[in-house]
Order: C-alpha cells, then structure tokens, then sequence
C-alpha cells in the first residue's frame, strides 16, 4: 500500500481544491519526477512538464492557463525547507488535477524481473490505464522486482520503467509500442548508438545485461528473470549508465 506524504486535487476548471482523487484508469495522462535534497531538486521538470502539457493536449484536455497553474500549485505545495527524497506525480483527466507525493523506493542491486503477458493501452502516451498493471506491482516488492511486459511473443516495457538489454558491447531497445521516458531520451543524447529491434523473449538468453531505466528507478540492473532462467552475465553498462545519470542527478538547478 502506498504512504503519500502529500496528496491533493483541484477541479480544471477553476483550480479549487477538492477531495483527492488519483485518476487511475481515467482517460488522461500523468507523469512521474524525482523530486529529492533539500533545498529540493527535481529531475528533468522543464522535460516532464513539457511532455505533460503535450499529452493533454493529444488528449483534449488542455486549458491555457494549465501551465502556469500547474507552477502555481507545485510551489503552494512543495516544501522548500523539506529533505526530499519521493516521487512526485502529476496526473489530469478533463475534470480534475491532482498531485502526490510518495517516497521513492531505491531498487536492489538483486532484482528480478517477472514477465506477464500485458500489453499498456495506447503505450505511446503516459496515459492512467495502469490499474491491471498496479495490480501486478502491489504484490511485489518493488524495490527488488519489477514486470516485464509482453504482448506478440516480445518485451516492450516493465511496468514501471523503460528497458535497454545489453550483447556484444551494443545497446538495444524494442522499436516502438512503448512510451519513450524522460529518462530514455535523457540517456539518447548521452549514448552513442541505441539499436532498435523486435526483443523476442526467446532471445532474451542472448543478453548479458538486463538495464531498467524511468524516473522512478533511476538506474537498476536486473539480476534474474527466473521464469526463463536467465543471470546476468555484467555490471559494465549499468555501471556506465548510473555513471550518467548520476551527474545529471547532481547537476540538475534547485527547484525554484
């Protein structure tokens, strides 16, 4: 069960507070940030929201003030004198915006992955029909295990984050049927060459490495998928990757 350490929603139409709702398995769209330190940082917020405000509007629920309301009620509910170290959420349907936070769990450096025939609705937008996918995750521990989603015969995603797979010294992604993160475009402009392909399940012995990437991992290498046996065979590229996204961590401005 989730613990929030602030959850709060407002009608669109007027911004006035109301009694909380989450919006899972609503038509809208959400997105997740590391929000963390203190005075606090958060992660890519120029990217998160601008990905956000393009979602609603594929979705036909922006308003033009949404941006600048959205600011408005980040800094009315941010504590500026608080240690962060949670995930913060923003998610809209065509009623209601609502805003969490929940402490973020660190993942293990011995993590397995689960492999579950599902396939997210409309995977190239971050959009709130995630409740068969919650309903995966609530039985696990999430700090130490994630869902691999599959559809067709192939992985596309996990049920929290993006997945990179790592044979013969290249990186490789599936091609499409997935949202692209913040993060996943983050580490585009850092790697040299990510090769899109179809990843068969079948193939999934081939891989030496095994990397999960999102807002809320981070950066996690996986360690076992026990379904099909399969062990990670390095840490080389995990250890590449966190060494990226560690300096962005330290590098991003102060929330202001």
């Amino acid at each position: 069960m989730v613990t929030y350490l602030l959850k709060k929603s407002y009608q669109l139409r007027n911004f006035e507070e109301i009694v909380f709702k989450d919006l899972w398995g609503d038509h809208g769209v959400f997105t997740t940030m590391r929000i963390y330190g203190s005075p606090p940082k958060i992660l890519f917020f120029k990217d998160h929201l601008n990905s956000l405000i393009k979602s609603a509007k594929s979705y036909g629920i922006l308003k033009k003030s949404l941006k600048s309301q959205i600011l408005k009620l980040l800094k009315q509910n941010i504590n500026f004198n608080k240690k962060y170290n949670h995930l913060l959420r923003i998610a809209l349907n065509k009623t209601t915006l609502s805003i969490s936070l929940r402490k973020r769990i660190k993942p293990k450096i011995n993590f397995d992955l689960k492999l579950v025939n599902l396939k997210r609705h409309k995977p190239e937008f971050k959009n709130l029909k995630y409740k068969k996918i919650l309903k995966y995750l609530s039985k696990l521990d999430n700090s130490k295990s994630d869902i691999g989603l599959c559809f067709n015969k192939r992985i596309f995603e996990t049920g929290t984050s993006n997945i990179f797979l790592i044979k013969d010294q290249k990186i490789f992604s599936p091609i499409n049927k997935f949202y692209k993160g913040i993060t996943y475009n983050f580490f585009n402009t850092k790697i040299k060459k990510i090769i899109k392909k179809d990843i068969l399940i079948s193939s999934l012995k081939t891989y030496d490495e095994i990397i999960l990437i999102g807002s809320g991992k981070g950066v996690a290498s996986v360690k076992t998928i026990d379904q099909i046996k399969w062990r990670r065979k390095s840490l080389k590229f995990y250890n590449l990757l966190l060494r990226f996204y560690n300096s962005a961590v330290n590098s991003s401005p102060r929330y202001k």
